[in-house]
């Protein structure tokens, strides 16, 4: 679609929320980088030293959910998300526009107010608890990591809000 990122026809809202979101992700990207990191000492101690850390192993799957999280909210704002191009590469754009709507607003947006609303009492208990990870040599405060989902998925709504807005403008100019 060629709705986003033109600027002249864009509603402000839409610029704004896309601008905030594309900010914390090129914040959050670098986390890739980290898990390279974590990834290759983990093996180099692993193979190379006959050890491994459970820290390391603990912070791959940390690092990579960060990522992968915020990452779609990104996505979202760039349109580079997956989508069923079956349907999709058969409509015109009037009509994509009409079915992306459709997905925002009956599965995808429900789909995210579920998600952020029940991760909210899993969060509280993690935090409550000052729950760590269950190995001893583990990483501490996995409360906060837990916390990344509703942080993620509020992200990720302003993204499809932001989105749903700017498809609703370009529906409405013709």
């Amino acid at each position: 679609m060629n709705t986003e990122n033109n600027s002249q026809s864009s509603p402000k809202i839409s610029d704004a929320l896309d601008s905030f979101v594309q900010k914390f992700g090129h914040v959050v990207m670098w986390t890739n980088g980290l898990l390279i990191f974590a990834i290759i000492a983990q093996v180099v101690l692993r193979y190379g030293f006959g050890r491994g850390l459970v820290v390391f192993e603990e912070l791959q799957w940390h690092l990579y959910a960060i990522g992968i999280m915020f990452g779609a909210s990104y996505a979202v704002t760039l349109d580079s998300h997956i989508r069923v191009d079956i349907v999709h590469a058969n409509l015109s754009e009037k009509w994509r526009n009409r079915w992306d709507l459709f997905g925002i607003f009956f599965l995808l947006l429900p789909f995210v107010i579920i998600i952020f609303h029940q991760s909210l009492d899993f969060v509280w208990e993690a935090w409550r608890l000052n729950e760590r990870s269950d190995a001893p040599s583990g990483l501490p405060w996995r409360w906060l990591i837990k916390s990344v989902i509703p942080a993620s998925f509020g992200l990720l709504f302003l993204a499809v809000i932001s989105r749903a807005i700017r498809i609703i403008h370009f529906l409405r100019r013709g």
